[in-house]
């Protein structure tokens, strides 16, 4: 979550007056996140939060996004809900950007993880995969192998003010990759950005799963590999073998990898590595003046995406085998 775009006064109320939520108490800002525009919003009806749409968001994904939310709520997981305006839409327009209104969930993100937090989420995480499974809407992961060569490109030339010798790194990694990405995984609806400050906890409780816009369709075991990268490493960047294995072990007890999963596993935390470090790289290059935002290090994933190279098997990650 971040701001980029700020709200008039007069032009959130006029939003509002669609809605049945009492009146406005409170609007404020959230500078947590890199992607859309928040706010945290308080009204009579309760608290939400008021997203406006930008950057790599479509509009025209926006229901696939708001309709996975109430899909996966129906299955029984806990994530933000759609609120429709009295014409019974969920999706409206602000400050010229695409605008949605969805609860607050309570719960609090972890900073830093221990291994019953990783545990936690690698359960909910397959109960996610398989609570997907019937929606009916689809779409493609923008953000996959092969859009990652397209997102370097036009930045490809300022890659070594980031970190000596990047562009050379970015190019040759960007080569195996395309060269030997895994085909016909396992595959439905991911979450694909499933950060610690997307999940909430109350204790080691999993309370809510949060931020579903870059939700997609593609392999599960690549969710799982994002996941790998954002909660399993410590603060110096180094990869914790015993918060892997809770997350692992915690996940296929609920959804059982096949052999496949197992093998790709390594390429598949090399390429989530890849993926953001990209747009970790490209967004530290294009902050808007005036934003409220913090860019996220990339060099957090060079030093990941280094780890994963020295990986030949699952095992190296302290899983068991299947």
């Amino acid at each position: 979550m971040a701001v980029y775009t700020q709200v008039d006064d007069e032009e959130l109320s006029a939003f509002l007056a669609t809605y049945d939520l009492g009146e406005l108490l409170s609007c404020k800002g959230i500078a947590e996140g890199v992607e859309n525009s928040n706010f945290y919003l308080h009204a009579g009806a309760g608290s939400f939060i008021l997203t406006l749409y930008e950057k790599r968001v479509a509009e025209a994904d926006l229901p696939f996004f708001l309709g996975l939310m109430e899909h996966l709520a129906a299955a029984g997981l806990v994530c933000p809900q759609p609120v429709r305006n009295r014409a019974g839409s969920a999706l409206g327009r602000l400050a010229g950007r695409p605008a949605a209104i969805v609860t607050f969930l309570d719960g609090l993100a972890v900073n830093h993880p221990e291994e019953a937090h990783c545990a936690a989420l690698g359960e909910k995480l397959a109960q996610l995969h398989l609570g997907g499974g019937g929606f009916t809407l689809r779409r493609p992961n923008a953000l996959s192998v092969s859009g990652w060569r397209p997102l370097f490109q036009p930045y490809s030339e300022r890659a070594d003010e980031v970190a000596p010798g990047l562009r050379a790194l970015i190019s040759d990694e960007l080569d195996r990759l395309e060269e030997s990405w895994p085909k016909n995984l396992p595959s439905g609806v991911i979450h694909a950005d499933l950060f610690p400050d997307n999940v909430l906890f109350l204790g080691e409780r999993v309370s809510g799963l949060i931020d579903f816009y870059f939700a997609c369709n593609d392999a599960f075991a690549y969710d799982l590999a994002v996941c790998l990268n954002a909660w399993c490493f410590d603060s110096s960047w180094t990869y914790n073998p015993a918060k892997g294995r809770a997350m692992f072990e915690a996940y296929r007890r609920v959804r059982p990898l096949d052999p496949t999963e197992w093998a790709a596993f390594p390429l598949l935390a090399r390429g989530a590595a890849m993926r953001f470090l990209l747009t970790r790289f490209v967004d530290a290059l294009n902050v808007p003046p005036g934003a409220l935002v913090r860019p996220k290090d990339p060099r957090e994933y060079i030093a990941k995406l280094a780890f994963h190279q020295k990986v030949a098997d699952a095992r190296d990650y302290g899983f068991t085998s299947p």
